[in-house]
C-alpha cells in the first residue's frame, strides 16, 4: 500500500462488503481468510500505509430501505473501533423513475444524522428499464431486456432525463454532509450500463452522447449547480 503513500488524496478501502441478501458481510475471500473483522484490518492497515490519506467505505444500495442498517450497522463499527472513516460512499446507480427521491434522501440523511460525511461516487441514471431494482449487483444481469433507444435518444426521453438530474443534483446540494459527487463514466459511449443488466444494449444515462457533446442533462446538473442554497 505504500507505494501510492503521498500521491492521492483518499482510497477506498473497502467496497461492497453489505450483501443484499441474509447476513452482515458478503461470503468473499477476504472474509474468509481473515474473519468478519477483515474489514477493520483493511482500515487499519490503510491508515499506518498512509495517516494523511482520506479513507472511504463504499457500497451501492445502502441508502435503500432493506439495505441502509446493514450498511450502517458497518460504518459505526468501524467508527466505533477508533478507526479513521472519513465519509461513507453512496453508489447512485439510480432509474429514471426509481428509487423515488424521498427515498434518496432518506437513506442520505441516514448517515448524515449519524455524523458521517457522505459522497455520491457513482452517479449515472439509467433511463432503460431493466427488472431488478437497481444498484451494482453484477449478479443481477439478464440475458433479454427492451431496447428501444438503439437509433438515437429521443428529445422527449432527453426531457426526462434530465429532469431526473436536475431533481438528483438539486436534492444532494441541499444535504451539508455531501461532500462530493462523483459521475460514473463520462459519455453515452463508454458507460458501463451498455453491458449491464442486459449485455449490448444502446443505453443513454451520461451527461454527453456518444459524440462527446453535451446533453440537456448536462445542463440540468449546471442549473441546479448554480442555484445552490
Amino acid at each position: 500500500l505504500e507505494h501510492y503513500k503521498g500521491k492521492i488524496k483518499g482510497w477506498d478501502v473497502v467496497n461492497e462488503a453489505v450483501p443484499d441478501g441474509p447476513g452482515d458481510l458478503r461470503d468473499t475471500p477476504a472474509y474468509k481468510a481473515i474473519g468478519d473483522d477483515f474489514v477493520l484490518k483493511a482500515f487499519e492497515f490503510a491508515h499506518e500505509a498512509d495517516p494523511n490519506v482520506e479513507l472511504y467505505y463504499n457500497d451501492y444500495n445502502i441508502d435503500m430501505d432493506y439495505k441502509r442498517e446493514k450498511g450502517l450497522k458497518l460504518v459505526r463499527r468501524i467508527r466505533d473501533a477508533g478507526l479513521r472513516l472519513d465519509a461513507v460512499g453512496i453508489q447512485g446507480h439510480w432509474g429514471l423513475e426509481n428509487p423515488d427521491l424521498a427515498q434518496i434522501e432518506r437513506g442520505i440523511r441516514a448517515y448524515a444524522d449519524d455524523g458521517f460525511k457522505i459522497m455520491v461516487t457513482e452517479l449515472d441514471v439509467d433511463p432503460l428499464p431493466r427488472k431488478g431494482s437497481g444498484g451494482a449487483d453484477l449478479s443481477a444481469s439478464e440475458r433479454e431486456g427492451l431496447d428501444p433507444y438503439r437509433n438515437g435518444f429521443p428529445p422527449e426521453m432527453q426531457k426526462r432525463l434530465a429532469e431526473r438530474y436536475r431533481d438528483i443534483m438539486s436534492l444532494l446540494v441541499r444535504i451539508p454532509q455531501v461532500t462530493r459527487v462523483t459521475f460514473w463514466g463520462t459519455t453515452d459511449g463508454n458507460t458501463w450500463l451498455n453491458e449491464f443488466p442486459v449485455h449490448g444494449r444502446v443505453n443513454h444515462p451520461m451527461l454527453w452522447d456518444r459524440e462527446y457533446r453535451p446533453k440537456p442533462a448536462f445542463d440540468a446538473v449546471l442549473d441546479a449547480l448554480a442555484a445552490r442554497p
